[in-house]
């Protein structure tokens, strides 16, 4: 039997638990929620796929937060796919052209649109990765070790 979501998270973090969910089991991606790729931006999950494939998700929990989102094109330089995940009531033809489309409640998703590819330069495609490997490891510390100083933490 299926538990009620968790009321402690928003909406858009239900999406995104769900988005993660299906990435990690269904794919291989190792996934994480909130990521700064650089001062500025915040990506609501990042997955790193099984080739090395890097993969943004924007997670949109109603009309009004997908059209108070003027940053988004932003995010396009740091992955080889972008994609939206939003809930099935969703009004999907809000969403641009060109992108990926997912579909997610708080258990999982499915994949309707591949989003388009756009490979990364290598060079930022290596700092992208070390960078995700630092922020993964100091999530896991913090998890580990509540009371830790993480240097740089993010």
């Amino acid at each position: 039997m299926m538990s009620a979501p968790d009321p402690l998270l928003m909406p858009g973090q239900l999406l995104a638990r769900g988005v993660c969910r299906h990435l990690s089991a269904g794919h291989g991606f190792a996934v994480i929620e909130e990521f700064v790729p650089e001062r500025g931006k915040r990506v609501d999950v990042m997955a790193l796929g099984p080739k090395g494939e890097i993969w943004v998700i924007e997670c949109k929990s109603s009309r009004a937060d997908f059209l108070s989102d003027g940053k988004w094109q932003g995010y396009l330089d740091w992955c080889d796919r972008y994609f939206w995940a939003v809930d099935e009531q969703f009004p999907t033809d809000l969403l641009p052209d060109g992108t990926g489309l997912i579909i997610a409640d708080a258990y999982d998703a499915e994949i309707l649109r591949m989003g388009p590819e756009s490979k990364l330069p290598g060079a930022r495609r290596n700092a992208l990765v070390r960078r995700f490997a630092v922020h993964a490891a100091r999530r896991l510390q913090a998890l580990r070790d509540p009371g830790a100083l993480l240097d740089g933490a993010g």
